[in-house]
């Protein structure tokens, strides 16, 4: 393989240091001795295919090495100043950033999957060789995931789908770009991807036998005018029929473009030649013209795209483009980084960037990881319109954009005071559909503003952000007001007082906890809708509890207290004591019982392996007990189950708890990366009849573990 790379280097470079390029081998060889890949074959066989992918884009020296040795600082002893002293700065860097990518350690995917792209977009910045690595290492690993488990398989597929090959279109390398989105189709969708190869080979013969015929009656058109062309057949992506049949509702026959044919020239002048040569031979489709020369996507790619119907009534595509528009189509910035005699090779951004640069300082200001990642892919990797502004300007907008969109895109104050706009001259609603090559004016009203029914007609995140941010001004005071009386609600609800809970020292706790500025802040949030109930309370309740504890008051409940029976249990050496059984641990007839003294509050029964008994020092305060249950008495016992995130999980255990002729006084659910955790409390007379509802609760297909909650 170290010969297969030598020689495709030597293609394209044959004077590049060769030597070097064999230390770097060596090194990372005797670095991966013994290491071995899933699939059983010795490790080094992973960094120099890497390598091999990028001498396929005709990669400068300093990345072919940065691909052999990507893993070294990661999964060797060799270090950042091994590397440096070896090969100098520039590829240590190279090799430094391609590993800073791997070492995250967050808590939720999302957040983990929202740094890691942060930290992409900061590598990009300072090398693009940086990602180009990094999408040739994940090319050859989506070649080789048949050896993990489905589980893995399916996660670094979705991942693929999501990040890596929207990157890559980002970056024009559609060659990377359409294999990765090929290769994950086939892991996340088996079934349907061969069925899809299947139908694409049913009519490949005809197919092929169309696209040779146009080749020869579109050469020879050519040829009378003098225009020197190379024209083939184009391959179809698997993932883009895909897409179009499931998210556009079309069948396979329905696909215009299956039949494609690619014609290269040398100048642009022959671009528009040829377009006319087409158009003269066969009748285009209206509607099926993109002209992406005179407006290139924000990748630089550029290609005249048009589809045309035979007289035999069969459809297919024709792009035309020069030999260097062709390169840059196929590996987009790497074109620029390709092995170039005596051209300098600088790191810094250049207008194919301005995406980028435009994350970059987005990305400072999003925070949330929700909010990150939806941005990230429906204004950077969703299917895009261009349109203009009556100026000329060209503006990218995500597909299914409003003129409002429009509008937040030009400046806040103009999306805030827009009344209407006119598309191509015409007046349209402002929830009209933005279409490519539409001139749109935006009619504005200094003393209008927003509706928060436009939050329903925006597609862009942004646009969503700076409507929502013009209503929290606005309305601060009264979200302010609505949100600490929200609060208060809630926590009464828990039998609790709000001024024992909402507490200053508290409730900054919470600030700190929801990543806000101050307290104010919090309640405003929470009356907008911002931020949940639940993401507050819980933390109030947590620090609650936790007080509650430290004063040794063990017994104070987190939920309202509701005596079952009057009797129940035999107090020794006590009358007329008030009797409540503890929340914390709801013990029921058959567990051994204990009875704490509580100050005020008359005797509280507590499960003898209670760890806030277990953890009391005052042993003066504990009494025995004994059950005297009558028939008929029945006690709350708490049960924790954990599922899967189904809809019928939560109707299942309901039915359950039903169907033993149980009452059931609670239920509480909430979910949690694709898992769901309810909690309920059950009216039972007894521990058997406790084991038997978990037993048929943890029978329920979707249900990991059932488990009762102890104190």
């Amino acid at each position: 393989m170290i010969n297969q790379l030598i020689e495709e280097i030597k293609k394209y470079n044959p004077g590049a240091d060769f030597d070097q390029i064999m230390a770097a081998f060596n090194l990372a060889n005797a670095c991966h001795k013994g290491q071995k890949r899933n699939s059983g074959e010795d490790y080094i066989i992973h960094p120099v295919k890497v390598a091999i992918i990028l001498a396929g884009m005709n990669m400068d020296v300093p990345t072919i090495i940065a691909g052999l040795l990507h893993d070294t600082i990661e999964d060797t002893d060799v270090t950042f100043e091994d590397i440096e002293k070896q090969f100098g700065n520039e590829i240590a860097l190279l090799v430094d950033g391609v590993t800073k990518l791997k070492k995250l350690n967050y808590q939720t995917k999302q957040e983990k999957q929202a740094e890691n792209i942060r930290k992409m977009v900061l590598a990009m910045a300072k090398d693009i060789r940086v990602i180009i690595v990094k999408l040739a290492d994940r090319l050859h690993n989506m070649r080789t995931l048949e050896y993990m488990t489905e589980e893995k398989k399916r996660e670094k597929a979705l991942e693929t789908i999501e990040i890596y090959a929207p990157i890559a279109d980002r970056l024009g390398m559609s060659r990377i770009k359409w294999e990765l989105e090929d290769l994950s189709l086939r892991y996340l969708d088996p079934d349907k991807y061969y069925d899809l190869v299947e139908m694409v080979n049913k009519r490949r013969h005809e197919r092929e036998s169309l696209i040779q015929n146009i080749i020869s009656e579109l050469k020879q058109n050519l040829s009378k005018l003098g225009i020197v062309a190379d024209i083939n057949g184009r391959p179809k992506n698997f993932y883009s029929i895909y897409k179009k049949m499931e998210h556009k509702g079309k069948t396979f026959d329905e696909i215009y473009d299956l039949s494609a044919v690619r014609v290269l020239v040398e100048d642009i002048k022959d671009c528009y030649g040829v377009l006319g040569v087409v158009h003269t031979l066969w009748k285009p489709i209206p509607g099926r013209f993109k002209d992406y020369i005179a407006m290139p996507k924000p990748n630089k790619y550029q290609s005249l795209h048009t589809t045309v119907i035979d007289n035999h009534g069969e459809t297919f595509e024709v792009q035309i483009r020069t030999y260097e528009m062709h390169q840059t189509a196929e590996y987009g910035i790497a074109a620029h980084w390709k092995y170039k005699a005596g051209v300098s090779k600088s790191t810094s951004f250049d207008e194919n960037l301005t995406w980028l640069r435009q994350l970059l300082e987005w990305q400072k200001d999003l925070s949330d990881p929700d909010d990150f990642m939806e941005t990230l892919k429906i204004d950077f990797f969703a299917d895009e319109v261009f349109v203009f502004t009556p100026q000329g300007d060209v503006i990218n907008l995500p597909e299914g954009s409003t003129p409002l969109d429009f509008a937040y895109r030009i400046h806040s104050q103009v999306g805030n005071t827009c009344t209407g706009a006119k598309i191509n001259g015409r007046i349209v609603p402002l929830d009209y559909q933005l279409k490519s090559g539409d001139i749109i004016e935006v009619i504005t009203n200094a003393n209008s503003g927003p509706s928060l029914d436009w939050l329903k007609i925006v597609k862009s995140p942004q646009a969503k952000k700076k409507i929502n941010q013009y209503f929290k001004v606005k309305d601060r005071d009264k979200n302010i007001e609505r949100g600490r009386d929200m609060l208060e609600r809630e926590i009464k609800k828990y039998n609790l007082r709000p001024s024992a809970v909402m507490r200053d020292d508290w409730m900054e706790e919470v600030t700190k906890k929801v990543k806000l500025n101050s307290v104010e802040d919090v309640y405003a949030g929470l009356g907008f809708g911002t931020i949940t109930l639940n993401q507050v309370v819980g933390k109030l309740k947590d620090l609650y509890a936790q007080s509650i504890k430290e004063e040794k008051v063990l017994d104070v409940p987190t939920a309202p207290v509701h005596r079952i029976s009057k009797g129940g249990v035999i107090v020794e050496g006590a009358d007329n004591l008030k009797v409540r059984f503890a929340k914390c641990c709801n013990p029921v007839p058959g567990d051994d019982i204990v009875g704490y003294v509580t100050i005020g509050r008359g005797i509280s029964i507590h499960r003898a392996d209670c760890t806030n008994v277990k953890d009391e020092k005052d042993h003066s305060r504990l009494i025995p007990v004994k059950w005297d249950t009558q028939e008929g008495d029945s006690y709350g016992a708490q049960i924790e189950i954990k599922a899967f995130d189904k809809p019928r999980v939560i109707g299942d255990v309901a039915n359950k708890i039903n169907d033993a002729k149980l009452n059931m006084q609670s239920l509480n659910a909430r979910t949690k990366e694709g898992l769901l955790f309810v909690s309920i409390i059950v009216d039972i007379k007894s521990t058997d009849e406790l084991s038997r509802i978990i037993e048929k609760i943890k029978k329920l297909p979707e249900v990991i573990d059932v488990y009762r909650m102890k104190g």
